[in-house]
């Protein structure tokens, strides 16, 4: 079974619909235990990361997490939950994420200078962008040239690993996806895009 964790902050029920629309097996799940019996796992995730990564601690789900991912079982971390996937966050302080990859969170830049489409870019950057796919991932296969996905985000990840595997443009740059292994990360939200999301979904569930 796909396993959609439920820690109180994230679109459960889209997600799960989405895998359940495609055939395939998925419920959401809240314990520890209920992590050790899924052969996927997605983490999904709307909010603050400080207030998720404190949410996940209290209920032992990260060391949950953390056992799946070594024992090789196949991990999606969708927006938040991709934020959390990595060592920290800036969000309202400092704070230590799950270190499932090495990267930081920080804030999108806020420079009214920098433009997008002609007009001041805003936070969060809300809204449909192109993918430029940096390098071959299993979660990319049959999407073809810059797939458009639904973002809603105001913090995107730094690194200096060799594991983005695609970005977006806003104003600069944008890290949207990560893969390392048996783990993936999607900064936008698959289940709010379209085919092209369902397709990544798909490939998630086929692996």
């Amino acid at each position: 079974m796909i396993g959609i964790i439920d820690y109180g902050m994230g679109n459960l029920r889209s997600v799960e619909k989405a895998f359940v629309y495609l055939g395939f097996d998925a419920g959401i799940i809240k314990t520890p235990d209920e992590i050790k019996q899924c052969e996927k796992i997605v983490l999904p995730g709307v909010g603050a990361f400080g207030d998720a990564i404190a949410i996940l601690r209290r209920g032992g789900l990260d060391k949950a997490v953390k056992n799946a991912v070594s024992e090789g079982r196949l991990f999606l971390g969708i927006c938040l939950g991709m934020q959390l996937m990595f060592d920290e966050s800036s969000e309202g302080g400092r704070f230590e994420g799950l270190k499932l990859l090495s990267g930081r969170i920080v804030r999108l830049d806020e420079d009214p200078s920098v433009k997008y489409g002609g007009t001041e870019r805003k936070i969060p950057h809300m809204g449909w962008n192109s993918l430029d796919i940096k390098r071959p991932s299993p979660l990319f296969e049959g999407l073809g040239g810059d797939p458009f996905v639904y973002f809603d985000h105001a913090y995107y990840l730094e690194t200096d690993s060799d594991i983005v595997s695609a970005t977006c443009f806003y104003g600069k740059e944008i890290n949207a996806a990560a893969q390392s292994g048996n783990v993936f990360g999607a900064q936008f939200h698959p289940e709010k895009s379209g085919a092209a999301g369902l397709k990544i979904l798909e490939n998630f569930a086929k692996l």
